[in-house]
C-alpha cells in the first residue's frame, strides 16, 4: 500500500487488516527520504532511520497484541525541528544552533506523539528560526516543491521541509508551527491540508520560540480527518472525528480589498470557481466590510510583537554569532530592537482594538474565506538572487496568513485546485477557540471540493 497522500484512517485501516504493516509504512518513508535523486536531503535535517524502524516493528508486535494506542499508532511522522526530542538537537534550521547540546527530554508534542505510537521519521527543515513565509534556507538547502520541479519553486515556509514531507510521501502527517502562516503558507503551496490551531490550544513546553504571543502547533497532513486525529493527540483529547456541519446551513464572508488584492490570475480564477462551487452545494456566502484588516501592517512596525520578542530572545547572542545567521533573517530580527516598550504597549493595544471590531464583523458568519496565499509558488532563484524580490514576495505570502495570527484565531487551508494544476489553498478562518467547530466546517467543504 502506498503511502503517499493516504490519509490516516485509510492506513491504519489497513494495519488493523493486516493488507500493510507500519514497518512496511516506514520502510516507504525512509526509502523516499533517501532517494538521492529526490528532495530527501534537503527536507530533513535528520533522518531517524535506526528509531523509525524500531518504533515500527514495535508498533506491529502490539498491533498482534491487539493493543493500538491511538490512530497515529504505527504511521509515519515528521517533525519540525523546532520540537525536542530527546538526545537530539534542536538547531531550528541555524548553523548558529550547530553546537548545541541534545535536549535533555522532550517537548509535550514529542511525547504525546511517542506515546500515540507514531513512528517519528525524522526532524524537517524550515526557514532559520522559523522567520520567514518563503521556506528559503541558505544553510542546509531549500527543498523543492513537488509541483513544477524543474522550475524549482519555493516550499513555501517556515515549515518548508513539513510540506514537502507529505506531499512526498516522506511521512503521512508533518507537525509544523504556525507564527505568521508557517503551517498554512506550505500546505496551500504543496496542495495538502494544514491546521493553524488556536494559540494555547497544543502546549509550547520544549518548542523553540519564535515570539511566545503568536506561535501555535498544527499539523499538515492530506485531509481534514488527519489533521482531527493528529490535533486530538497534540491536545491530549479523544481522537474521534465530528460530524460535518450540513453545508447548505453554513453562512460564509469573504473580507474584502485587504486579502483579495494583488491575487495572481490563477489563484484569483481558482479562489472564484471555489466560491461557486460551495453557493451550488447550497452554502450562503457574502461580502464583509473589512477596513479593519488594512491597519495590521501599520499596527506591526519593526515586525511589532513578533519582532520585538524574537529580537528579545535572540539578543544576547545575534551579534556574536552574526556570521553563522542567515543575513535576510538576521536583519529581520535586529529590527525588533527599535521598539522600545511604549512602541510595544502601543502594538498590543492597537491590537486589542483590531480584534474586537474585526470579531464583531465576523459575528454574522459560521467562517470567513479567503486565499491562503495570494500567488502560487514562485520559483526559488530569483528570490535568492534579488533581496528586493525578497522581501515583497515574503510580505505578500505572509499577507493573508497574517491576519489568523494577528486577530488570534483558529484557521484551516485546504486545496481548492483543479488537479495537475498550480496548488491554491483556501483559507477558513474561525474565531478563537472555535477549533472545534472550525474542523466541522472544514469536513463539510472538502466534501464539496473532492467532487471535481
Amino acid at each position: 500500500m502506498d503511502l503517499k497522500m493516504r490519509p490516516v484512517l485509510e492506513l491504519q485501516a489497513a494495519l488493523w487488516s493486516g493488507k500493510t504493516t507500519s514497518r512496511e509504512l516506514t520502510e516507504q518513508a525512509l526509502d523516499r527520504i533517501n532517494d538521492p535523486t529526490g528532495e530527501g536531503s534537503r527536507t530533513f535535517l535528520k533522518v531517524h532511520d535506526a528509531a523509525a524502524l524500531a518504533a515500527a516493528d514495535a508498533s506491529d508486535k502490539l498491533r498482534e497484541s491487539g493493543v493500538i494506542p491511538s490512530p497515529l499508532s504505527g504511521i509515519p511522522i515528521s517533525l519540525k525541528d523546532l520540537f525536542d526530542e530527546q538526545g537530539q538537537q534542536t538547531r531550528a534550521g541555524s548553523k548558529s544552533l550547530e553546537d548545541v547540546s541534545p535536549a535533555a527530554k522532550d517537548s509535550i508534542v514529542t511525547a504525546r506523539l511517542r506515546a500515540s505510537g507514531a513512528v517519528l521519521v525524522g526532524r524537517t527543515n524550515l526557514t532559520e528560526f522559523a522567520y520567514s513565509g518563503l521556506g528559503l534556507n541558505t544553510h542546509y538547502g531549500t527543498p523543492r516543491n513537488p509541483w513544477d520541479r524543474e522550475t524549482e519553486r519555493i516550499p513555501g515556509g517556515s515549515s518548508s521541509g513539513a510540506g514537502v514531507s507529505v506531499a512526498d510521501g516522506m511521512c503521512s502527517v508533518a507537525i509544523g508551527t504556525d507564527t505568521g502562516g508557517s503551517v498554512r503558507i506550505p500546505s496551500a503551496l504543496n496542495g495538502v491540508t494544514g491546521f493553524k490551531t488556536t494559540t494555547g490550544r497544543i502546549p509550547l513546553n520544549g518548542v523553540y520560540p519564535l515570539s511566545s504571543t503568536l506561535d501555535s502547533v498544527g499539523p499538515l497532513a492530506p485531509t481534514v480527518s488527519c489533521c482531527i486525529v493528529t490535533d486530538a493527540i497534540l491536545n491530549n483529547s479523544a481522537p474521534v472525528i465530528p460530524t460535518a456541519l450540513p453545508i447548505e446551513n453554513l453562512r460564509f464572508g469573504i473580507p474584502q480589498h485587504y486579502v483579495l488584492n494583488d491575487l495572481d490570475k490563477h489563484v484569483s480564477g481558482t479562489f472564484e470557481d471555489t466560491i461557486r462551487k460551495l453557493e451550488r452545494a447550497g452554502a450562503s456566502i457574502k461580502e464583509v466590510g473589512s477596513p479593519m484588516y488594512d491597519e495590521i501592517p501599520d499596527a506591526m512596525p519593526n515586525g511589532g510583537i513578533l519582532g520585538a520578542e524574537a529580537f528579545a530572545h535572540h539578543r544576547q547572542r545575534m551579534d556574536k554569532e552574526k556570521d553563522r545567521y542567515d543575513p535576510r533573517v538576521w536583519i529581520r530580527i535586529r529590527r525588533g530592537e527599535n521598539l522600545s516598550a511604549a512602541d510595544l504597549i502601543d502594538c498590543h493595544r492597537r491590537r486589542a482594538d483590531i480584534q474586537q471590531r474585526a470579531a464583531e464583523a465576523g459575528l454574522p458568519y459560521d467562517a470567513l474565506l479567503m486565499p491562503t496565499c495570494a500567488t502560487v509558488a514562485p520559483a526559488i532563484a530569483p528570490l535568492d538572487a534579488d533581496e528586493d524580490a525578497y522581501g515583497a514576495t515574503n510580505i505578500l505570502m505572509l499577507r493573508n496568513t497574517t491576519v489568523g495570527n494577528f486577530l488570534d484565531t483558529c484557521a484551516l487551508s485546504l486545496p481548492c485546485h483543479v488537479p495537475e494544476t498550480g496548488p491554491v489553498g483556501l483559507m477558513i478562518m474561525s474565531a478563537s477557540g472555535h477549533d472545534g467547530w472550525l474542523v466541522r466546517i472544514g469536513l463539510a467543504v472538502e466534501k464539496i471540493l473532492s467532487q471535481q
